[in-house]
């Protein structure tokens, strides 16, 4: 299947200094595997990833940004975002609180890489939603205090967030997470037609 992945990290800040090849070896590992990468259509860790996602020659995934901007021209010029690194912009006119919103919801998972105050309400949204979860430690910011946090916080799921230093390793924790969590539909790749799987039926 053809799951959404979002990578959710800082737009600005020191993890975007320290962590930009980690954000876009996370892209570029979703996009390899012939994933969807979503992220907030914004600049920092998440442009690189899209970058990342849009760097893998032949096959590859699409790269969907979620932008808080209305429209593409204030996307551009309200907002400074960039457009480039998507195929595709859903421009949710929800400015960058509900952006987040949305992002997450329409995410089969989320991947936090570094990470402010921004990507802190991305992951709760995710643990609340019930979300497929994943942090790239040795990242910086919240990823590194992820532990920590939710130790002292209870949360829906938060025993159930995989954890790991390496981005294709976590990306392949996360796409075997989903797997195992979409284990009840069949797919048929000749018509694209997806379906859950009744009782009885193997």
């Amino acid at each position: 299947m053809r799951y959404q992945i979002c990578v959710s990290g800082a737009a600005s800040g020191e993890t975007v200094q320290a962590s930009h090849h980690l954000a876009f070896e996370l892209g570029k590992a979703i996009s390899e595997r012939g994933k969807t990468l979503t992220t907030g259509a914004t600049v920092g860790l998440p442009h690189y990833a899209a970058m990342g996602a849009v760097s893998v020659e032949g096959k590859r995934g699409i790269s969907i940004g979620f932008s808080p901007a209305s429209s593409f021209r204030e996307h551009v010029a309200a907002y400074r975002l960039p457009t480039k690194e998507f195929d595709y912009i859903n421009f949710t006119g929800m400015e960058y609180v509900g952006r987040d919103v949305h992002l997450v919801r329409s995410s089969d998972a989320i991947i936090t890489v570094g990470g402010r105050m921004g990507s802190l309400h991305e992951l709760s949204t995710a643990l609340e939603s019930r979300k497929v979860c994943g942090v790239l430690l040795g990242s910086g910011g919240l990823a590194d205090y992820t532990k920590t946090l939710l130790e002292n916080i209870e949360a829906p799921g938060a025993k159930d967030i995989i954890y790991d230093t390496d981005p294709a390793r976590l990306v392949d924790s996360i796409i075997e997470r989903l797997d195992a969590k979409y284990a009840d539909f069949i797919h048929d790749a000749d018509d694209g037609h997806v379906s859950a799987k009744r009782s009885g039926q193997g």
